[in-house]
């Protein structure tokens, strides 16, 4: 998925959940409208699309107040301690997770602020189709 793809869809998802991208696009960013292609193409290019991550506006929208969330949890492995003493790896597989907060786009700002790479944060909260899983329906009974 390329940038500007990605872009487009953290804004559709935003959009409908109210956010005015045009009005945010003209006001915040103080460029004319031409169109929403363009628009995304600009905020793309040179990084400019820190300033709609980072903005109030569009996080509140992005993440509802009090809505259910759903985001893809990547696959783990790491080690630890185990009861008997011993040093085990743990290999956690990927999963969906749900969550709800009041303030949620509040603290989606704050874990925003601190990732490498803010676009593979906002990533984890788009659901598209490239990213189910093939699971099997069922193991065959022997």
């Amino acid at each position: 998925m390329t940038k500007i793809e990605l872009i487009r869809l953290l804004v559709g998802q935003a959009r409908a959940n109210g956010f005015e991208f045009r009005k945010w696009y003209t006001s915040k960013l103080g460029r004319p409208w031409v169109d929403a292609e363009t628009s995304i193409a600009e905020l793309a290019a040179e990084r400019r699309y820190y300033v709609l991550l980072f903005s109030h506006e569009f996080a509140s929208n992005f993440w509802k107040a009090g809505e259910t969330i759903t985001f893809q949890v990547p696959k783990q492995t790491f080690q630890r301690k185990m009861p008997d003493g011993s040093i085990g790896t743990v290999k956690r597989k990927a999963y969906v997770r749900r969550s709800a907060r009041e303030d949620v786009w509040r603290y989606h700002l704050q874990e925003l602020a601190i990732a490498e790479e803010p676009l593979r944060y906002m990533r984890r909260y788009l659901r598209v189709e490239e990213d189910l899983d093939s699971e099997p329906d069922s193991e065959p009974i022997s």
